[in-house]
């Protein structure tokens, strides 16, 4: 019997250490190494059958043959968007989120529309009778959804040689084992030696794998930091569980952009796309309110107006409050600063409230002018007409600067109905004004803003 052998793994970043060691010299993190079991075997393939094969020989870039990679579109368009045009064959797609968000709705959903496509969806967590209770809330039949109940690897490839299935979900990550490793489930040895596994099955059968993973209080993934070096592509599943909304966000992409992001609505019946999300971020209001202005602000390549709302009030309480939801607080105080000093607001006593309508987090430039003129109008109390929006950077030196693909901006304001557009003087450039019908009105300073919306 062979000698079991031991090792130290970093829970946080997964670095391995032959003894104990109360700081992690990688990441930094304290009491972080936990003993783990570890045996090595040689293992060649997913396949424990299959042979050596012969080592590859290096070759000319030039000599290399080179094919466009071929996606299989399926009838989800924001997932679609979100890997870049569709699924790549033998990607390797790591989708993490809060508990409760709709990480296994999502992908059961997509799944059973697969209808043409053979897919088996691996559960850790769920048993069978769970997943049809899903899937009948759902309401979409498919007979080539196949489920197993399953957390041992090994199993696993038995039943995907049997079933040869052309996609392949796992949920999720943290409950498979392998038989190579003695540590318990979960675990960083576990989790690597499990991505590796199912990395080397998609890339020798060209099958796309869709992998399932927790997250940790901080919102980052668990498990070892290696493994979103590993995938292909990682999508983050974002959202308010008191909130209907939920966002598809890219983080890593090897086959495409990692700006894109796709929106969803959480229902009884599943998730529903919203092609248009421009629609539901702006609110219904009857009557104009000071403090809330329009942003025309990009995420990839989709133009979306999103509705900035900023309360300012005297500060009773000693040091004035700056507290700011979807919105960078350091970006917030830079442009309070500006506006005191260039726009002659004395906001130095006074609480300013700032928050993104809708529960998006947005790291745009393009809305800097949205969100002074926001201030400006609740600081005032004088409302901005519903029919403008805004869309231009703010300088330190209080001048409005130009920002990028303003056509797309401009031309989703005006589907929208909106009649006019602030943007920056320098964005004037190159830009056909005839072809819109909106008002566009072009500035250089903050101060002109200001006088504009005061009038």
């Amino acid at each position: 019997m062979s000698k079991q052998k031991s090792s130290y793994f970093c829970q946080s970043c997964g670095n391995q250490s032959p003894k104990w060691l109360g700081k992690c010299p990688a990441c930094g993190e304290w009491n972080t190494f936990v003993e783990e079991l570890i045996q090595k075997d040689d293992k060649t393939s997913w396949r424990n059958s299959t042979s050596l094969k012969i080592a590859p020989k290096p070759k000319p870039l030039n000599e290399v043959s080179y094919e466009e990679q071929k996606r299989l579109v399926t009838t989800d368009g924001e997932l679609n968007r979100v890997l870049g045009g569709g699924i790549v064959a033998g990607s390797l797609i790591l989708i993490g989120g809060e508990p409760g968000i709709g990480k296994s709705t999502l992908m059961l959903q997509i799944a059973l529309q697969l209808v043409e496509q053979k897919v088996l969806y691996v559960s850790g967590e769920e048993s069978d009778q769970q997943i049809k209770m899903r899937a009948e809330r759902i309401g979409i039949q498919s007979s080539n959804c196949f489920v197993l109940n399953e957390t041992a690897t090994q199993n696993i490839f038995k039943q995907i040689e049997i079933i040869e299935p052309d996609i392949v979900v796992i949920d999720s990550i943290q409950t498979l084992h392998s038989a190579h490793i003695e540590s318990t489930a979960g675990s960083v040895s576990q989790v690597r030696e499990c991505t590796a596994e199912l990395m080397k099955f998609a890339k020798e059968s060209n099958t796309p794998v869709f992998l399932i993973g927790h997250i940790t209080k901080e919102g980052t993934l668990a498990g070892p930091k290696v493994l979103e070096h590993m995938v292909d592509t990682v999508l983050q599943f974002e959202g308010d569980r008191h909130m209907s909304y939920r966002i598809l966000r890219t983080t890593k992409n090897r086959f495409g952009s990692t700006s894109e992001l796709g929106i969803y609505e959480m229902a009884a019946t599943g998730l529903r796309e919203i092609k248009n999300p421009s629609e539901i971020l702006l609110s219904q209001r009857e009557e104009n309110i000071s403090g809330i202005t329009i942003g025309a602000t990009m995420e990839g390549n989709r133009p979306l107006l999103l509705e900035i709302q900023s309360l300012v009030s005297p500060a009773n309480y000693g040091t004035p409050q700056r507290s700011s939801t979807g919105f960078d607080s350091k970006r917030l105080n830079m442009l309070l600063a500006v506006l005191e000093k260039r726009g002659g607001m004395r906001l130095g006593t006074q609480d300013v409230f700032l928050n993104i309508a809708g529960g998006f987090k947005v790291e745009d430039p393009a809305i800097d002018l949205a969100v002074c003129a926001s201030i400006i109008s609740s600081y005032e109390d004088k409302a901005v007409p519903q029919h403008i929006c805004f869309a231009a950077e703010v300088g330190l030196g209080g001048e409005i600067r130009a920002v990028t693909r303003i056509e797309q901006r401009i031309s989703e304001a005006e589907k929208l109905g909106f009649k006019e557009i602030f943007i920056s003087k320098y964005n004037r450039k190159g830009l056909n004004t005839d072809q819109y019908k909106m008002k566009i009105t072009s500035v250089a300073k903050l101060e002109d803003v200001v006088g504009q919306l005061m009038q």
